[in-house]
């Protein structure tokens, strides 16, 4: 069954037609945009190549220009109307930059015997909700500015799915494929021995995540090492680090997380009947087919989601190469295919794609590798009505821009992928309670389900006698799976579902109260900068 948000499309349309205005023949979108001078809010940027944390600062001052007159007018207060722009203006400053940075610098002695330095960084960009939050990548690309944007996102992505915590990121600059594992243990737990004695690591203090190039391995390594030396005395030392083995504290449902937290917010949009019908769609995911780029954790898992539910995979794109097959490409097969060759190049009933996989006739394209993929040099040339960032920042302002000219619909990044950080947050809970979900409730839940079945037996019993035997009262397939109680599975996948429900819910409601069209991202800044505002100027400034 379909939802129906509202009829704002149409009249919106309406109104514009009736006023005879030059842009009622272009979509909604790009009307907005000659209104807005979008280029300028994103900073002018005019190179392929934007510097990632500008880029990200440019979104956040689309979003700022949209709402500051709204935090204006919502501030109660004695203050004159020039102090209270003063003040929203002063917040909107301290909220954009990276409050703290960390560079190290640490030996390496390889297995051969050889000496190497290794670089890392660690970015916090916000404490207005503590602790700090953000993954781990280990890339030979990572610099400051990347982590800073990232972090910086993290920020923006908690507070657009209504988890509490500060953003933060992490990078260190190797490439895994060079270093064997013994030497990866080596780079992991002095990185996080560096972070501890700056005071950069802490389950009240900053939570670090699996990310680019590491995972529940790697996790388990620094929460061993904090458990260890900084956290000996620290009875929650294990919440220093979310994303760990279920044997070392973590949580069922994690390492599919993002990519389910994908297929949820995918769900909440192409299940909306009034952004299909901008798209020239139809609601649900039965004739849809979608190609992602980059099959590593989000990608596989989000595909495994979208072929479930009915959609179609015709393509799948990696650094050595893509395939294509326009007849769907079936999940399983091919991650077990990828596991054995370690590549999925030369998998059975597909065609190598010739060309950019970015580029290929689809639905749904879903970036899920690395930042900066879609440009103003590319993104004329996409066929998918619908990108849905898998990736942290893949679509430059300007191919963003484009998109909206187009009537691309763009499901934002700070949305869409924040399934992990939903899930590291009830990780990090499990840890602080000390006791896995559900454990305090099976029994009684499963005896009280039973005496509800019995009581409804005798009940028809005592209507309509006993003639012939016992009434069978029998549960159907959905209760008799349910009877037992949520097991800490069912309790993640139901908290991530609802939270990616209620954030879609808010980004829809923000984009018909600004008349926001198709333009999904600016949406969702708003409704980030708006609560971040919230806590700033409730919370105060001290020491100004």
């Amino acid at each position: 069954m379909y939802r129906y948000l509202g009829e704002f499309v149409s009249r919106g349309a309406g109104s514009a037609l009736a006023s005879g205005c030059a842009d009622s023949a272009l979509p909604a979108s790009a009307s907005l945009l000659r209104v807005r001078h979008y280029s300028e809010a994103v900073g002018g940027q005019k190179e392929d190549d934007p510097n990632f944390f500008k880029m990200v600062e440019g979104f956040f001052d689309r979003g700022a220009s949209i709402v500051e007159d709204k935090l204006v007018e919502d501030l109660k207060n004695k203050e004159t109307e020039q102090q209270k722009r003063h003040r929203v203006r002063g917040i909107l400053k301290i909220i954009k930059p990276c409050n703290h940075i960390l560079s190290v610098s640490f030996p390496l002695k390889r297995d051969n015997g050889e000496w190497e330095v290794i670089e890392g960084y660690r970015a916090q960009h916000s404490q207005h909700r503590t602790p700090c939050k953000g993954g781990i990548r280990y890339s030979a690309d990572v610099c400051v500015d990347e982590v800073k944007a990232l972090a910086s996102l993290m920020t923006y992505k908690c507070a657009v799915v209504d988890v509490p915590f500060g953003g933060a990121k992490a990078g260190v600059k190797i490439n895994t494929r060079n270093y064997s594992d013994t030497e990866l243990e080596k780079i992991t737990r002095r990185f996080t021995l560096e972070l501890a004695k700056k005071g950069f690591i802490g389950p009240g203090i900053d939570v670090p995540a699996p990310d680019m190039s590491t995972g529940e391995r790697e996790m388990s390594w620094i929460a061993d090492t904090y458990a260890n030396t900084l956290g000996h005395n620290d009875i929650n030392a294990h919440a220093c680090v979310t994303g760990k083995p279920i044997s070392q504290g973590g949580i069922h449902g994690r390492i599919s997380a993002t990519g389910r937290g994908l297929f949820h917010g995918i769900e909440n949009f192409i299940n909306e009947a009034s952004y299909m019908s901008m798209l020239g769609l139809s609601p649900g995911f039965g004739d849809k087919t979608f190609v992602i780029q980059g099959f590593g954790n989000v990608g596989m898992h989000s595909m495994r989601y979208l072929h479930r539910y009915g959609a179609k995979c015709v393509g799948i794109g990696e650094v050595d190469g893509s395939i294509w097959n326009p007849n769907g490409i079936d999940p399983k097969e091919l991650e077990d295919y990828k596991l054995q060759h370690g590549t999925i190049v030369g998998f059975p009933n597909s065609t190598p794609y010739e060309g950019s996989i970015l580029e290929a006739d689809c639905n749904i394209l879903i970036p899920a590798a690395s930042e900066k993929q879609l440009t103003k040099a590319n993104a004329h040339k996409i066929k998918a009505k619908i990108v849905a960032e898998g990736a942290n920042g893949p679509t430059t302002p300007e191919a963003d821009k484009i998109f909206l000219e187009r009537n691309i619909m763009v499901i934002p990044d700070l949305y869409l992928n924040a399934g992990g950080v939903t899930v590291s947050y009830f990780e990090w809970l499990k840890n602080l309670n000390h006791v896995s979900y559900g454990r305090l409730t099976f029994k009684y839940e499963r005896d009280s389900n039973y005496h509800l079945l019995m009581s409804v037996q005798e009940s028809l019993e005592r209507k309509f006698g006993k003639v012939g035997g016992t009434l069978p009262v029998v549960p159907t397939e959905e209760f008799q799976a349910r009877i037992a109680g949520a097991s800490e599975k069912d309790i993640v996948h139901s908290g991530l579902a609802y939270t990616m429900e209620r954030s879609a819910r808010q980004i829809m409601r923000t984009g018909m109260k600004y008349n926001l069209g198709l333009d999904l991202r600016t949406a969702a800044y708003v409704n980030a900068i708006e609560k971040v505002f919230k806590v700033y100027n409730e919370a105060g400034l001290t020491f100004t």
